[in-house]
């Protein structure tokens, strides 16, 4: 099986990545089934790329049905230690325009049925959340996202809703009213299962249009978000080439060794069958 050290997950409008050399489709199959599409490995700017179209080739999976455990499991399988994470964002504020990225430090959890993690079954781990992206690889992002003239934003709030309905009006000022930047609807179960599997992760959020607390003649529609979300692609591919370049072997970050303390079960407690179903996760702390 081919390897790559930097995974990229396209959201909405990012199905492939351009300059990957080396090309070859993976599939795998996990102990939670089998992700959301066949993975692309290859290389770019000379780095082992793994790449992801979150919701299937013609975008046929929605947030609730994402195979979020199998996806990230599949990537660690490739010897990814690096996600990039793109998706399409509403704003909350008027100086986070449509067509602008925002790279989110925080997050509050508003799905109520999505599994969010690779534990349970006779295996308990309380993995360290408190900064839920990881702040070195955001920094890069963003930095590689100044030098390629994108207007972005570093630092905010970012609000993960059930979906697939868009927020109601009293919704999106509700939560306008905590202070909140951008909505999405996936970077959750997405960032809780990398911290347990010890990857890296940031998102990219692409901000397509202001959500309903803003007053207009029309509310938000997947027509408006798909026209500001094809030109906000453009930039972020370019951000991901510079970015991957930059990404160095070791990390110095509390993602890399975030199971260390977690897992609260005795090993000789964890039934075997957990065990080997979760050895790539717990390998290094569960014999």
């Amino acid at each position: 099986m081919p390897e790559a050290k930097i995974g990229v997950i396209g959201g909405t409008g990012l199905y492939n990545i351009e300059g990957l050399t080396d090309i070859e489709e993976v599939e795998i199959d996990t102990p939670f089934g089998k992700p959301s599409n066949k993975l692309i490995v290859g290389r770019l700017e000379g780095v082992g790329i793994a790449f992801l179209p979150r919701h299937g080739w013609g975008h046929r999976i929605m947030p609730t049905e994402l195979p979020v455990r199998a996806n990230i499991y599949a990537l660690k399988s490739l010897g990814v230690e690096h996600i990039i994470a793109v998706c399409s964002a509403g704003s909350f504020k008027k100086d986070i325009k449509p067509g602008e990225l925002l790279i989110p430090d925080q997050i509050i959890d508003r799905t109520r049925l999505r599994v969010n993690s690779f534990f349970g079954e006779g295996i308990v781990a309380h993995i360290p959340f408190a900064d839920p992206f990881c702040p070195d690889l955001s920094q890069l992002i963003y930095q590689a996202a100044q030098e390629v003239g994108a207007k972005v934003h570093l630092g905010g709030t970012y609000v993960c809703m059930e979906g697939p309905a868009f927020s109601t009006r009293a919704e999106s000022r509700l939560y306008r009213s905590w202070g909140v930047d951008i909505i999405g609807m996936t970077a959750l179960p997405e960032a809780k299962l990398a911290r347990e599997a010890e990857i890296c992760y940031a998102v990219i959020g692409c901000v397509t249009d202001y959500d309903s607390w803003l007053e207009r003649s029309q509310p938000v529609t997947i027509e408006v978000i798909l026209s500001t979300m094809s030109k906000n692609v453009e930039n972020t591919k370019r951000i991901i080439k510079l970015a991957v370049s930059r990404i160095l072997g070791k990390r110095e970050c509390e993602c890399a060794h975030a199971l260390a303390t977690a897992i609260v079960t005795v090993p000789e407690a964890i039934p075997p069958e957990v065990k080997k179903k979760l050895a790539l996760i717990i390998g290094k702390y569960v014999k």
